[in-house]
Parts: C-alpha cells; structure tokens; sequence
C-alpha cells in the first residue's frame, strides 16, 4: 500500500496551509510532502497512467471536494485559499476532515448526489446514494486500477488462447506482432522468412529495417505456464547465432525464462532480447495484434489558458 495519504486524510492539513494565504496544488504539496517524511521516490510517483503525480493528484481532489463544501475558495487561476466557513471549521479543532463530514454541508451533499447518480447510470450500480462509502482513492486512480484489472485478465485470456492453438499459429503470431511493431519489411517478406529457416535452432528471420541492412534471428516456444525456459535453451539460441554471423536474436515464448538465463543474457557480445508470456500479451495488446478496442472512453480536463484573460 503506498505511504502517500489518500485525499481524504490530505483534507485536514490541505485546509490548514490554504489558511494561511493563497497557495497552489504544488506548494502544498511539497508542504505536505515534508510534514510526511515523504522519500523522493513517493513525491516523484506517477499515477500508472504516468500523466500526474499521485501525490499532486490526491491534494487536487482533496482541495476540490472541500471547495464543492464551501471550505475553499479559487481567487485566481491555479491558486486557493480557505474561505472564512473553511477557517471556521478548523476554529474547532477537528481531528479529520473527510467526506462524511463534508456531506453535513447541503450544497456539498447535493454536488456529491449527482455526482454518485451519474456514476451509478453509467455502472448501473443499484447502492444508494447517501449510504455508499466513499472510495478511498480518486478518480483516476479508480480508472487506473480497473484499467489495470481488465488488461491483466485480457493478458491471461490471450496466453490461454495461443496455447489453446497450433505452433503453425504462434509463428503466425510471432510474424502478425513484429511487423505490427515496425519489423519484418512487409508482413509478405517477414512470413516467408520466419518458420522456414530451420538453421541450428533458429525459427526465423526477420529485416530489422525495411531495406533489410540488418538482420534479426528468432526463436519462439510455445510451453506452458510453469515450463521455464531455462539457460541451457538460451544458450542453444546463442550458439546458432555465433555459428550463423549474427547479432541480434529475439527468443519469445509463451511461458517464462528462468533467472539464470536472464543473467545470461545480460553479458554478452549478441544483443539478446528474451520476451515472456507477460511480455508477448502486453506487446499484442499495445500493438493490437489478436485483440480490438470495444469502448473508447475520451476524458477531458480545464483548459486553464483558455479561461486566461492576461
């Protein structure tokens, strides 16, 4: 679980530096970074979209949901500050600032019932509103995870289907994702060379370029999970690889490669590349090879230069 407090318990110390005079998300992250003991690794951490920092993320959502309470005001662009209701509050002393508490405000209890209405229509969730509670992450760490859970399974599904194929098939494949990836000259030229080459454990060939002025050798093994490919197979590879003149081999498989053959690998004269299971399924996914988009969601942010009257 990442060290980095989630938004709701950054409300509380958020409220407390806007209180002081006009800040930015920035600042206040750094601020909040301090009082923390955050390491440099936790400031610099990036949500996986790799678009913002998770730390810079979870102060943004922390400052808008008390601004939709009324605790936090916008003078300026890029710039906020504790309304006189927000200085208020902190008059009390609280012990935690969060939505539950937020919700004792109409005007925030109403933002945040649309707010939970669209989000059921469009899950067709059935949770009523005022007793659901409040999910522990933004929204998009909510889009990343899910994003994140439904390409693990898509992954898991790819490898079980080409295991569920031919070998004739795997090269096929093997053919389809190198030139999908740049490789091979044409996808006529890169089928003809792989699986015919046949020479002292190579599979095949492909261009590197189109022009053909470098050469990539490849050997693909479709095993199961659990079947590791081991370095004695490695080594195999980079033995018919000197005995041929080349420099540059790609062994694919469907399953792994043992920690000795990936040490192997690390050290030598040849630039070997080793791609695993988890490897071969997230390179089709990005390239699209065996699989296709069925929902293309487009998300929008404030265009701050635009509202800029300077």
């Amino acid at each position: 679980m990442s060290p980095i407090p989630d938004y709701q318990t950054l409300m509380l110390p958020v409220l407390r530096f806007a209180a002081e005079g006009e800040t930015r998300v920035a600042d206040v992250a750094e601020r909040i970074a301090d009082a923390f003991g955050l390491s440099e690794a936790e400031r610099e951490e990036l949500l996986p979209s790799g678009r913002q920092r998770v730390l810079h993320n979870r102060v943004h959502w922390a400052k808008f949901y008390m601004s939709k309470a009324g605790l936090i005001t916008s003078p300026a662009r890029g710039r906020f500050l504790a309304s006189e209701k927000g200085k208020a509050l902190l008059a009390t002393s609280p012990e935690r600032i969060d939505v539950a508490l937020l919700m004792q405000e109409p005007e925030f209890r109403e933002f945040y019932r649309n707010e939970s209405t669209a989000a059921e229509q469009d899950t067709g969730g059935t949770t009523p509103v005022d007793t659901a509670a409040p999910p522990p992450t933004t929204p998009e760490e909510q889009i990343d995870a899910a994003h994140a859970a439904l390409t693990a399974a898509l992954r898991d599904e790819l490898l079980q289907r080409i295991l569920a194929n031919s070998p004739a098939f795997f090269e096929q494949l093997i053919v389809d994702l190198l030139v999908a990836m740049g490789y091979g000259g044409s996808h006529k030229d890169a089928a003809a060379q792989l699986g015919r080459s046949g020479d002292g454990g190579v599979d095949g060939i492909v261009n590197e370029d189109r022009l053909g002025l470098d050469r990539i050798y490849v050997q693909a093994k479709r095993y199961a999970p659990g079947s590791a490919i081991g370095r004695p197979d490695v080594n195999g590879f980079v033995g018919s690889l000197v005995g041929l003149g080349a420099t540059k081999g790609v062994f694919v498989t469907t399953s792994t490669f043992s920690q000795p053959a990936r040490d192997y690998v690390r050290h030598l004269a040849q630039r070997i590349i080793l791609i695993d299971g988890q490897e071969l399924a997230d390179l089709m996914i990005e390239h699209g090879v065996g699989v296709r988009s069925y929902r293309t969601v487009d998300f929008k942010r404030l265009d701050e230069d635009f509202f800029g009257e300077e």
